[in-house]
């Protein structure tokens, strides 16, 4: 079977990219095997017209909408490799394999959590990555930040829209430059850079923080930005990533650096919402239809 393209993810970028292309009566394989990377979120926030919807729910939805085109097919299938060229992709599907003649990389990130005690329990409850997302249903409660290098310090005070409690917890990982140590404080930002032991939940909410030495801090949401990393079916394709270690596209058109391959979404961008990766997904599908409906027309392969 040969598809014009194959979409690699199911998530917002995907879902968003398969609307688009099947609006362009591309014919469209979408593969989605999860696990989903928001899986850990209760409600997706901050999305115009979805605004506290499920992530199961924005996905249920999606996907029905997507029956509509009889051009567009999902499967609940994982993609083991993708080999060959431009106009002529061999995707491994785990359940076999098609041809495409695009591709296009919606997988999200792997948050690599810290073997930090208590963290991984309290990941999307009480632990939150984008305040934008889930700042306006915290508000005004006792903010804490885990910062894991001296460059992330600075996202502490963008927290002070929405409380007025707010403490960095740096864990004496980094030695903090005096110039933001003034820059917290004159924001009222308490700084502690001891050890962080353990995270105390109760009833399924953060309670305190417990240290190496010294008195707990009593706290009630933490924000932090654990390390990412792709998925092994990204990793393999070689592709070139920028300083962060995200997949670099096209600003535009958001083709990687191997042709006819492109990408959207988290992998793409630190900057991860569900808003932002499904305008990303629009864009990326805008631009493959583009040249697919030029190529396909000037060739005469266009019915």
């Amino acid at each position: 079977m040969l598809y014009d393209v194959v979409i690699v993810g199911g998530g917002p970028a995907g879902l968003s990219a398969a609307l688009t292309l099947g609006r362009g009566r591309k014919r469209v394989l979408l593969c989605d095997a999860g696990p989903r990377r928001n899986a850990a979120a209760v409600h997706v926030n901050g999305f115009v017209t979805r605004d506290g919807i499920t992530p199961n729910e924005f996905r249920a939805t999606a996907r029905e909408q997507l029956t509509k085109y009889p051009n567009v097919e999902v499967r609940d299938v994982g993609i083991d490799a993708i080999l060959g060229d431009k106009g002529s992709f061999e995707v491994q599907l785990s359940t076999g394999s098609v041809t495409a003649r695009r591709v296009l990389l919606a997988t999200g990130m792997i948050d690599e959590l810290p073997s930090l005690e208590g963290f991984r329990a309290l990941w999307g409850s009480g632990i939150f990555q984008c305040p934008y997302c889930h700042g306006w249903e915290v508000q005004d409660q006792r903010f804490g930040y885990l910062a894991l290098d001296p460059e992330m310090l600075m996202f502490a005070p963008l927290l002070r829209g929405w409380t007025r409690s707010v403490s960095v917890f740096t864990r004496g990982a980094f030695a903090v430059p005096e110039e933001q140590r003034d820059t917290l404080a004159h924001a009222g930002i308490t700084l502690d850079e001891r050890p962080v032991t353990r995270l105390v939940q109760k009833d399924g909410h953060l309670a305190q923080l417990d240290f190496a030495e010294g008195p707990p801090v009593q706290m009630d949401v933490l924000f932090a930005h654990p390390p990412q990393r792709h998925v092994a079916q990204v990793s393999a394709l070689g592709l070139t990533l920028d300083a962060l270690g995200f997949v670099q596209v096209h600003e535009q058109h958001r083709e990687t650096s191997r042709p006819g391959i492109y990408a959207a979404g988290d992998l793409t961008t630190r900057g991860q919402s569900a808003v932002l990766a499904a305008a990303s997904g629009m864009m990326a599908a805008a631009g493959i239809n583009h040249e697919l409906t030029v190529e396909l027309a000037t060739t005469g392969a266009l019915g």
